[in-house]
Parts: structure tokens; C-alpha cells; sequence
């Protein structure tokens, strides 16, 4: 073959540290435009960047140039920096260690997208963790919840 084609859809997920209600209103959007910007920047352009006041959801691309662990490295190292840059109050602003990262069935991207775009709504009948703990199940992630958390 001469030629690499890929197309992986990625959902990414990560929160703040000891999930901290940190994304606050006044910073969301820009934040969610921020991270969709070292999204593109890494060649794994966001469709959607969404999330709740303690985490965040990206719906992306992964380039077939970088791995996921130096993408989601990328992605904490540089937002985090910024965040603190935003405000006093933000200026112990970290993402907790580990992340989950979900493959997309193409067919799945709008179902995707809806649910990152609704986390407001959907975060008023249940929390990050619960949250959390459904997707783990419904890839069938094995995990160990002494170490999901801190």
C-alpha cells in the first residue's frame, strides 16, 4: 500500500482535578474553543468540545501523526496552562491524572455530538462519576475503582 488512510473517531473524556467545579460559565466557551483549537493544532480536528463544570468531553479526528497518550497530554498540558492565565481564582487550575478515550462508530457521531452538546442538561439527573462509571460498562473497560477517582 502507498498510501496510510485512517479515520478513527475519538471520545475523549477527562475532569478536573479531585473534579473541582472549575469551568465555570464565563470560561466554558472560550475554553471549549481553546481546546478545539490544540485539537486542530495537533491535526485532530474537534467536532465538538462540551462538557460540565468538572469535566470535559472532545469529539475529534485522531491523526494518524500522534499517539493518544502525547495527544491528551497535549491537550491537558496546554489548556491547563491557559486556564490559569484566565483569572486569579484559576491560578491552581490542574486536570486530574488519566483520561478515557472511546472509539466512535462513524454511525454514532451525531449521537455523539447531541450528548456532548446537552451535558448541562444531562449532568442535572447524574453526576460525573456515574457518568463515568456507564461508559466504562458500556465499552467494557475493566477497571479498578480504587484508581479511577485520585
Amino acid at each position: 500500500m502507498g498510501q496510510s488512510l485512517v479515520k478513527n473517531y475519538l471520545h475523549v473524556v477527562f475532569s478536573t482535578k479531585h473534579r473541582q467545579p472549575l469551568i465555570l460559565p464565563e470560561v466554558e466557551d472560550v475554553l471549549f474553543r481553546y481546546l478545539g483549537g490544540v485539537c486542530r493544532n495537533l491535526e485532530s480536528p474537534s467536532l465538538v468540545v462540551g462538557g460540565y463544570m468538572d469535566h470535559i468531553h472532545i469529539l475529534c479526528l485522531l491523526s494518524k501523526k500522534i499517539t493518544l497518550v502525547k495527544f491528551v497530554e497535549q491537550l491537558k498540558t496546554e489548556s491547563s496552562k491557559w486556564m490559569k492565565t484566565q483569572s486569579p481564582e484559576l491560578r491552581n487550575f490542574y486536570w486530574q491524572d488519566g483520561y478515557g478515550a472511546f472509539s466512535v462508530n462513524p454511525a454514532q457521531v451525531d449521537v455523539v455530538t447531541r450528548y456532548i452538546l446537552n451535558q448541562k442538561e444531562h449532568h442535572q439527573k447524574k453526576d460525573f462519576k456515574k457518568e463515568y462509571r456507564a461508559f466504562l460498562r458500556k465499552y467494557k473497560v475493566e477497571y479498578d475503582e480504587r484508581y479511577v477517582w485520585d
